[in-house]
Parts: C-alpha cells; structure tokens; sequence
C-alpha cells in the first residue's frame, strides 16, 4: 500500500483536489487530480466577495472523489493541506460562526483604504516595518476598510483566518494561522514574524484576533469525525498546513539546480517574479522598485514583486464571450500567433486594468492615451496582453538583478500559465535568458510534498526538489529574435510609469 498526500489547491479562477503518491524506491511521484472546478468572485450590494460555501461544497466532492480512488488502487491516504491566492481572509466569532462571506482582493473600497491608510502612516514606514510590497489589495486595507464600515462585525470576531486557515477549520475544527500566507496581508512584523501591533493599532483592531503564525509542515490535526463520514476518508487523515500561500507551494516545487543561480516566474491569474533569498531586502531601491518579502519553506523568503499576469487574458477571453466570441485558452493562444508583432503594447500594472470587467475598452483607452494603434481583432488583444506581460518580466528581472546584485543564469516558469507556449518563448526572448518551464502543477505539487515533509517522508526542501527533478521533464526555450525584442522593449520603457 503506497502513501497518498491530498493538495486542495485554491486559484483565483479555479481550484481542484490532486492527490500526490510517492514512490520512495525510484525517489519519484505520481500525481492524480481528483477534481476541478471555478472558484468565482460574487457581486453583493455589499462588495465584492468570494462565494467560499460554494468552494467548500467542490472540496467536499474532490475530497469524495479522491477517497473513492485511495480505495480502489489500494493507496493509504495520510494528509491534507489547503493552499489559495493571498491577502484574503474571513472573521469567526467565538462559536466558530463565519462572520459574513470574506469580500474579495479586487474589491473598489480597498483603494480608498490605501488612501487613508497611508496618510496616517507613511508607505516608507509600512514597507520598513513589514517587507511587503505596497498594494491597496494587501489585507492591511481590506482589514482597515472593514473595521471603518463594519466595526460591530470586526468587534464580534474571534479569529482572523486567511483563506486557506478557514478551510484548514473547516476540514479539522482547529483554528490556525500559516506563516506564508500571514507574510502577504502587510500585516506581520518583517523582523518578528508575528503580527505588527502598530499596524492593527491603525485599523482599530485587537491582536487578540490573530494567533502565532505556524510554520508550513505543521500538522494541525485530523479530519473531523463528520466530514471522515461524509467524505469516506478515514478519520486518522492528518490536516496539515503546507505553505498556504499558492506560490510559496508553487516556489517549494521549482526542481533548481544548485550549481546554477535562478530567478523565477509563477504564473497564473497574477506572475509572481522574483528569486528565493535567505534574508529580506528591506533597500531604498527594493522599496522603490515594489519588490516584497514573503516567508518561503524551510526559512526562505520569497523575493519578488507581483505582475497583473494572465488576468489580463482571462479578461480578454470573457469580454469576448459576451459578445458571442468563445474561445478556448488555446484557441486564443494560436490566433496571437498569427497577429502582426509588437501592434500594441500596455503596461499590465496600470491601474484599471486590476478591477474587472470592460477589459477591451480599457486596452483601447490605453491605447489611446499612448497614440498607439487600437487592437483591432481578438488575436491583436491577445498578442498585446502576452508581449506586454514578457516585457514587464524582462524589466522586473533586470530590477531583480539590480536590486540583488547578482545575475541569474536560468528562469524558472511555474504554474498553469506555463502551458502557454507562446508567452514561454516570448519570455525567453524578452529577457534573454534560458526559460525552463514545469512542473506545470508546482502549487499542488508543492503543497502535498511538504505535507510529506512534516510527516518524515520528505527530509528537507532539497530533498524535494531532488524528487521533483527525478520526476519531471521540464521544456527549455532559448531567446530568439532579440534585436526586435531589444526595440519593442525601449517603447514598453517610454510607457507612462514604466520607466
């Protein structure tokens, strides 16, 4: 009977149930999804929120499905772990009631939290006192905007849990909170590692909210008897928190070499670019650049500084729907092709482009603004949104390399946005260096395998990223084309903010 490992693996557009077997003879895995399904944003009169019963009704027939399979291929199921997107969060009160739906990272009202927020205390002093990159969706605004309208409900609470520490109650009735997703809400103490009392002093919030952040690989215990029955898995199911935060999982699972210096890319719903350090990098010139200090596994911190990402595509391709054009992910893809090269370029980070809906009128509007050519076919958007985004890595990587002092021979691409070829080789031709892509599903990857750490299976980070390499084949994309990518660059530099 083989060991099984269960990730609950949370997206900003979907989620999906995998279970990880390891293999200890070969130092190999296999991996088994289970489930999948969308994870969805709802518009209340209240804001915006992410539907987290719906969510938990999906874990639930994964973790049904997965049960149904240990069974029948003879797999001894040991643990599971949650990990999501970062900075959102719910409140429990003292008899573990959830206290409203948690409002989503994209919703308008934390922007004018930002601007409060940081008239009471300088965003200098906010980076300086916690490594975070500044960002009106961190939950330091959301926290601050809830307490302003909300302050009898904050008052109720008993707890602050982050998306994967609600789950981790759901799944184990233990109330918790992970250290690596703690590190994105702007809300911990960079030099402490626990909660900045000056921070919460601001938005009127008790510490008493929060608890101790846990390492990930910290068992927290086991499966409620009620869900064992429901689910059929057995009772004695450890619930482990991995590293909570998507890319902290996803970084865990990067099979590195150890004799060469790399950077990386986890790319999804937003790219996370950036480098694994051993010491945060609280600089002038890290601050100005919004780099960011997130805790990492094994002590690691998680250089990096977050690009709007495959947001952009995800918009395009629904904006297209609505008007009787659907397309698969890869039906865009191959259209971008065959649209004519560096037509349009945008920013990614420019602001409208975060809140969703409209996504056409505002590449337009940019457009515009810059006396640029207007897409005029879903392939032109398309290209503009993947050069757009590998330019911008190609500038975050320089930044990087500036701000580390130190020039990094590989690219490492994780996550499901390194399925699309395409952006792959623009990224390879933009930034120069070797791209390596896969595992594609690092984040699940990375999320059952630390739970296999905390359970002695795993001895240490390199053990599992030996483990990773034995398995996986990643592809390699070397630069092409450089000269018009060395010009198309110098006009993404002469952008509004981006210079």
């Amino acid at each position: 009977m083989s060991k099984a490992f269960i990730a609950i693996d949370l997206g900003a557009e979907s989620g999906r149930v995998v279970a990880l077997t390891l293999r200890q003879k070969s130092q190999k895995f296999e991996l088994h999804e289970a489930h999948r399904f969308s994870t969805n944003i709802v518009t209340l009169p209240s804001g915006l929120h992410w539907d987290v019963t719906a969510i938990w009704r999906e874990i639930i027939t994964g973790l049904i499905l997965v049960a149904g399979w240990a069974e029948e291929n003879d797999h001894e199921i040991c643990s599971l772990g949650v990990d999501s997107w970062g900075v959102d969060w719910g409140i429990v009160d003292s008899q573990g009631e959830l206290l409203g739906l948690p409002h989503a990272y994209r919703d308008p009202r934390n922007n004018k939290a930002y601007e409060t927020v940081t008239e009471q205390i300088s965003a200098e002093q906010i980076y300086q006192l916690t490594g975070i990159q500044m960002m009106p969706i961190n939950s330091l605004y959301s926290l601050f905007a809830l307490a302003s309208h909300s302050p009898d409900l904050v008052a109720a609470g008993d707890h602050f849990l982050h998306i994967p520490d609600l789950f981790h109650y759901f799944l184990s009735g233990v109330l918790s909170n992970e250290r690596t997703i703690a590190s994105t809400s702007q809300l911990l103490d960079i030099h402490t590692g626990n909660w900045c009392e000056q921070l919460l002093d601001i938005c009127d919030v008790n510490a008493d909210l929060f608890s101790t952040p846990v390492a990930p690989g910290t068992v927290l215990g086991t499966l409620r008897k009620p869900l064992a029955a429901e689910t059929g898995l057995p009772p004695s199911v450890k619930v482990v928190a991995p590293a909570t935060h998507d890319t902290a999982s996803a970084v865990a699972a990067i099979p590195a070499s150890k004799d060469r210096s790399w950077c990386f890319i986890s790319s999804g719903t937003w790219s996370l670019v950036g480098a694994e350090v051993r010491n945060p990098c609280l600089t002038d010139e890290a601050a100005a650049k919004m780099f960011t200090n997130e805790a990492g596994v094994d002590g690691t911190i998680r250089f990096l500084k977050n690009i709007g990402g495959l947001w952009l595509v995800q918009q395009c391709r629904r904006a297209f729907a609505d008007r009787g054009q659907t397309y698969t992910y890869e039906e865009l893809t191959d259209i971008a092709k065959l649209a004519e090269p560096f037509r349009t370029i945008i920013d990614p980070d420019h602001a409208p482009f975060a809140t969703p809906g409209k996504m056409l009128q505002k590449i337009n509007d940019f457009a515009a603004l810059t006396k640029q050519s207007i897409p005029e076919t879903p392939g032109d958007y398309l290209r503009c949104c993947l050069e757009s985004l590998a330019l911008a890595y190609r500038q975050t990587i320089h930044n990087l390399e500036s701000v580390l002092n130190e020039n990094f021979d590989d690219l490492h691409i994780v996550g499901g946005g390194g399925k699309n070829q395409l952006l792959n080789q623009m990224t390879a031709n933009a930034s120069g260096k070797t791209v390596i892509v896969g595992p594609i599903e690092a984040t699940s990857l990375g999320n059952s395998m630390v739970q296999a750490m905390a359970l002695g299976e795993i001895s240490d980070l390199d053990h599992l990223r030996k483990i990773v390499s034995n398995t996986v084949q990643p592809e390699h994309f070397q630069p092409q084309e450089t000269e018009a990518w060395d010009q198309a660059y110098e006009h993404f530099l002469s952008l509004p903010g981006r210079e």
